[in-house]
């Protein structure tokens, strides 16, 4: 299903890059023409070039839309001065350039899900309560915090496990960590959404009483094509109600895109193979 030299102009949506814009260069020369991309998040951290790709992804607009991850959310309160930096994070490049603050003030606009066509695009996954329409209204919830007057109190809130279920009578800073925590970290869940946060591990080591996300029996965002990433030990999967697009390209692996073709059979992929910048067992 890989190819190269894809001489088409269609929507094309692109896995974690997290700071490798090497690849990402590598990437886009595989296409004969521009195409219109969607980063399912996780522009940063981990990679080399962090701030590269930054400027590379702000500089392709308007044909390069991004939804947020949890490497990106972080670096928003690591520059407001809210969290601590990591000791495997490399975003010294961003926060020491000349146009720093244009950058951060171009990313914390970004949404936190994109509804296209029939294709949701998330980072992580969405809880099984949850519609397509639902995703967006939450998603412009928390979008408006961000962009407020009051964004850098809204950070340094929003970081924290609890509440790990959604129900409708959440309000304030709890109802948007669930929204959060479900579109830039999740993973496996139980029938009942209830998250978990620790297993970072592929199928087959779901804990006891959870499952994959997408595989929630009647998930209410079956009726659309999720598109998502953040997930690297899953890796590539490609079914029609599901893209997840995370190959690994910061741990060696890949860096994949993905046409958003409404024929499934028509979701041609491009991957390059990435250099390893981390040792996911260090």
């Amino acid at each position: 299903m890989t190819k190269s030299n894809v001489t088409v102009t269609p929507h094309f949506a692109v896995g974690d890059l997290q700071g490798c814009s090497p690849s990402l260069s590598t990437l886009l020369a595989q296409f004969g023409e521009q195409p219109t991309l969607r980063f399912v998040g996780d522009l940063v951290n981990r990679g080399p070039a962090s701030l590269q790709t930054l400027r590379t992804i702000h500089a392709m607009a308007p044909r390069a839309e991004t939804v947020l991850g949890n490497h990106d959310i972080h670096l928003l309160a690591v520059a407001s001065g809210v969290r601590k930096k990591g000791k495997s994070d490399t975003l010294d490049d961003i926060l020491a350039a000349p146009d720093c603050e244009d950058l951060l003030t171009w990313l914390r606009h970004r949404p936190l899900a994109l509804l296209e066509d029939n294709f949701l695009l998330v980072h992580a996954g969405v809880l099984p309560q949850w519609t397509a329409t639902q995703v967006i209204h939450l998603a412009q919830e928390v979008e408006a915090q961000l962009q407020g007057a009051n964004w850098q109190g809204f950070l340094a809130d929003i970081f924290g496990n609890t509440p790990d279920r959604w129900h409708d009578g959440l309000r304030g800073i709890e109802r948007h960590r669930v929204v959060v925590n479900a579109l830039t970290r999740l993973r496996y869940c139980t029938v009942d959404g209830v998250m978990d946060f620790k297993t970072k591990e592929g199928l087959g080591k779901a804990p006891d009483g959870f499952m994959p996300w997408f595989d929630v029996p009647g998930r209410r965002t079956g009726d659309v094509t999720v598109v998502c990433g953040h997930w690297s030990t899953l890796g590539l999967v490609m079914r029609p109600d599901l893209m997840a697009l995370d190959t690994g390209c910061v741990w060696g692996g890949k860096l994949t895109a993905a046409r958003m073709a409404a024929d499934p059979g028509e979701r041609t992929v491009v991957q390059v193979d990435c250099p390893q910048y981390c040792d996911p067992l260090a």
